[in-house]
């Protein structure tokens, strides 16, 4: 966040990626559905629903939807086979595939930076994403 808000990051400002698929969630529903991470682990059923009906997939009755949550949950998802031995390369880089899984629960931020450092990166947050009406 300290490389972005000085515009050092390769990858631009992590808000401005934020707000521009927000704003056009907004102007095209149908095209684009903003998710956040934190709405999914709250009511992954909620929001397993959604994302078929956006995709044009709804669920029929019984228990699909029970089970499509269950095949994709982080669990199932880190313990499948290719993702903890297989490898991809990337700008020359080799990367195991288990460096994309982590725990996989809301505020594990708080194992890596202090309250300091936390409050300070919501002050930045806040800044930049609540004028145009986002929350976070």
């Amino acid at each position: 966040v300290v490389l972005q808000r000085l515009n050092l990051s390769s990858h631009g400002p992590y808000w401005e990626h934020i707000l521009g698929y927000w704003e056009a969630s907004i102007r095209r529903p149908e095209k684009i559905l903003f998710l956040k991470y934190e709405d999914l682990v709250e009511d992954t059923q909620l929001w397993v629903k959604k994302l078929a009906e956006f995709f044009g997939c709804p669920f029929s009755a019984g228990g699909e939807r029970e089970g499509v949550v269950k095949e994709c949950s982080f669990e199932s998802l880190r313990d499948l086979e290719v993702n903890k031995s297989g490898k991809h390369e990337k700008r020359g880089r080799v990367i195991e595939n288990s460096a994309y899984f982590r725990k996989g629960v809301v505020g594990d931020w708080r194992n890596y930076l202090s309250d300091e450092m936390g409050k300070k990166i919501d002050v930045i947050m806040e800044e930049k994403l609540m004028g145009p009406g986002f929350t976070f």
